[in-house]
């Protein structure tokens, strides 16, 4: 068993001896190629010709199949045909016989006589199983009377599709849809004609209602009563609505997909035909062969599921394979077996040829990944102590700030600005490091995006065109800012690479929810920012790798590949995600989803108070924990500026020690805690750090509150689990002093007056 770690004096020895041929035996010549192209023609020839002749027979088959259930529906459709003209001949002779029964009678004729009407309606319609009812209606749809009810309840069908239309003159509705009759108290479809008085003005119908049933029952018959059958017959008007199906959906169709398949062959004058179509009942590809029922507005499909056919053809074609391809595998093995053997040969020389190179690109890896560890440790810890040194010279200035010195404003203003300058490095070498803090805060992207205009035209050059479109009541987003206008500016910068003669870049807000079934990656309310340019575009290979970081197509010296990289890093974690859509000249499109925020905007809240405006106390007991004794003095000189109380220890393990003698203290002589606050950094050397200190402390009673400083993202991530407020470095000293506000109005609610306590 071989080291996997890599020794160059060992390598150079072994390729010494390669070249001597001491240790490694030489290796005959071999012709490789040309006994790997014979078995690879016998391969093929093994393989193919069985399978020409296997797609030969089953596509035979396919036909076969085909025109077999082609040749059922046709036939089962002219006997669907031949019986549906039937029942709708006789309906018209019975439609006939009552208008000839009212002629001469108006409405009033036909209800003074309508039991003997009834009685013979009743006579006329009674002996024939589609029939529901036979009925007859006056000029304004009142029923007058009607084979199943004497005295004729009072309906009216004045406002029903098919009387309206057999009143106007449309054929079509001499056959209406499928209802629930109002006479018959069923699912019925109706045949009527008009009815006409003695100067042939329209006088009313004559109705037969059918039930759909019984061309269901005909229909199963016809098809054998097998519920498994892969055949269905319909019935439907010319217009496509659904009389009677079968079998039958849990879904009952109203329409068939059918419906242009007859129009079309209605435009060219065919009563006949066969066409593929799918079906909207079962969602299913059919053959459905078709015939015009004699003068009527009515067709009658038959349709045999493709499904079917393919679920027979794949059985043979199973069969087919089984039986030809047995003998053949044998063969193949024996082949297949054959190319191993050779390969494994040619793979022998070529392994001990790679052997040395492998190990190398190994150790190199190796190598990169442990410069890249030690890199972002170096980076993180250089990030930190610059940290320190920006809030050193923070505190320091709002010290002299406060202290109003005369003459150093000037001085104090450059400082300010290079302390921006150091914090926006900070961020970027944590960046390298990945620990870069995200801060986060509630941005209304109507008020802000206008401002950002001239920043995204300076990124963008003077030959692209910029357009800002948002949305109607755009969502607050949850955003770090600064990462929020690093992430437009890159995403600017490469659509003006892409756009050397100009174009447009066009930036759109607008709200996007994402729920469970949408089958997105993420669920939940998101705010989509599209930034989209006409530029050249990207090719699929690119496209598949814009987002990973160092990758750039960009001539050397003109791009990093950390610029799209920083907008996915951005945008995951800030809870979102973000997407490119590109192709070569059609431009690029950067979609950025950004969780949607709470709370309202920062700009839209009311300004906090002041603690002597609001009439709250003044000067809180602070256990400062800090183990930078610089950065520790100017906090402190800092917090009693502002009238607090501070005790100061350098670490976490000494801090935890005066509250176990404070609560010791406490159970003996009942005096109060000497603290009202602990603010304390998280990084720290001994055995505990600030996020350790802040949980004991919590466990505590009373509860103090607690407020935690770092520069590290991880540990940051880790504070905001546990109930404390958090501060990443550098921080704003008026961002401390607001919230060191709220705590005092707290204790003041809470009853507990940091006032009211003696100076330690």
């Amino acid at each position: 068993m071989t080291s996997d770690r890599f020794d160059p004096p060992r390598a150079s020895r072994l390729s010494a001896d390669r070249q001597e041929g001491a240790t490694f035996p030489s290796v005959p010549e071999q012709n490789f190629h040309v006994r790997r192209i014979t078995l690879i023609a016998l391969l093929v020839m093994a393989v193919v010709l069985p399978c020409v002749y296997v797609a030969a027979m089953a596509y035979s088959d396919l036909r076969a199949r085909e025109a077999d259930a082609t040749d059922l529906t046709l036939r089962t459709v002219r006997v669907a045909e031949e019986h549906a003209l039937k029942v709708f001949d006789m309906n018209e002779t019975l439609d006939s016989r009552i208008v000839d029964l009212t002629e001469g009678l108006d409405d009033n004729g036909i209800r003074e006589r309508e039991a003997e009407i009834h009685e013979k309606l009743r006579t006329m319609g009674g002996g024939y199983p589609q029939v529901a009812a036979v009925s007859i209606f006056g000029r304004d749809g009142n029923l007058l009377a009607s084979s199943r009810f004497y005295p004729s309840p009072a309906v009216s069908i004045g406002n029903r599709d098919d009387f309206v239309g057999i009143r106007d003159g449309r054929d079509l509705e001499h056959v209406s849809k499928v209802m629930t009759g109002h006479v018959a108290g069923e699912q019925v479809f109706n045949m009527g004609v008009d009815r006409r008085d003695a100067h042939g003005a329209f006088a009313g119908t004559v109705s037969v209602a059918l039930r759909p049933s019984y061309f269901d029952a005909f229909y199963r018959e016809l098809l054998g009563s097998k519920d498994s059958t892969p055949v269905t017959m319909t019935m439907v008007r010319m217009d496509g609505a659904v009389l009677a199906h079968y079998p039958r959906s849990p879904r009952e169709p109203t329409a068939m997909a059918a419906h242009s398949v007859l129009a079309d062959a209605l435009a060219q004058g065919r009563r006949a035909g066969v066409v593929q179509v799918r079906s909207n009942v079962d969602g299913e590809d059919q053959i459905v062969a078709f015939r015009h029922v004699g003068s009527y507005p009515v067709y009658v499909l038959c349709g045999y599921r493709t499904s079917a056919i393919w679920a027979g053809w794949y059985r043979h074609l199973g069969v087919l394979i089984l039986s030809m391809f047995t003998p053949s595998i044998a063969l193949w093995c024996v082949i297949w077996l054959s190319l191993r053997r050779l390969g494994a040969e040619e793979e022998a020389w070529q392994r001990w040829q790679a052997e040395a190179s492998m190990r190398r690109s190994i150790e190199s890896a190796y190598r990169q990944s442990r410069k890249m560890e030690a890199l972002g440790t170096l980076v993180g810890s250089v990030a930190h102590d610059f940290n320190n040194l920006l809030m050193i010279l923070s505190a320091n200035v709002q010290i002299a700030r406060r202290r109003s010195v005369a003459g150093i404003d000037r001085e104090l203003t450059a400082m300010e600005r290079a302390l921006k300058s150091g914090e926006a490095l900070t961020r970027q070498l944590l960046g390298v490091a990945r620990k870069q803090p995200l801060r986060t805060e509630t941005l209304s992207i109507e008020r802000w995006l206008p401002a950002c205009r001239e920043l995204l035209r300076a990124s963008l050059g003077a030959k692209v065109s910029l357009v800002i479109d948002i949305g109607v009541d755009v969502w607050p987003m949850c955003v770090d800012v600064a990462e929020l206008e690093l992430a437009l500016i890159n995403v600017a910068v490469n659509a003006r690479d892409a756009m050397p003669n100009g174009g447009r870049f066009t930036v759109r807000a607008s709200n996007i929810p994402f729920r469970h079934e949408d089958g997105f990656p993420l669920t939940g309310d998101f705010v989509q920012l599209t930034l989209e340019d006409t530029g050249a575009g990207m090719a699929s290979d690119v496209l598949a790798r814009a987002f990973e970081p160092l990758f750039t197509t960009k001539p050397k010296g003109m791009g990093t590949g950390l610029g799209l990289p920083q907008v996915f890093a951005f945008c995951e974690r800030s809870g979102g995600l973000a997407a490119i859509d590109s192709a070569v000249g059609a431009g690029t499109s950067v979609r950025l989803y950004l969780p949607r925020a709470t709370d309202e905007p920062e700009a839209d809240r009311p300004a906090e108070t002041s603690a002597a405006e609001s009439g709250v106390p003044q000067g809180l007991r602070i256990l400062l924990v800090e183990d930078n004794a610089e950065v520790a003095a100017g906090t402190e000189a800092l917090l009693q500026m502002m009238g607090h109380q501070i005790t100061c220890v350098f670490n976490a393990d000494t801090a935890l020690r005066l509250f176990d003698d404070a609560h010791a203290r406490q159970a003996r002589t009942g005096e109060p805690l000497p603290f009202d606050l602990v603010l304390s950094d998280i990084h720290m050397p001994g055995a505990m750090n600030g996020i350790d200190l802040a949980e004991a402390v919590l466990a505590f009673e009373p509860r103090l509150p607690v407020i935690l400083v770092t520069g590290y993202a991880e540990e940051l991530d880790r504070a905001r689990h546990v109930d404390v407020r958090v501060l990443s470095k550098p921080f704003d000293i008026g961002l401390l002093e607001t919230l060191l506000q709220a705590i005092q109005r707290d204790l003041s609610q809470s009853g507990s007056d940091p006032a009211a306590h003696p100076a330690d």
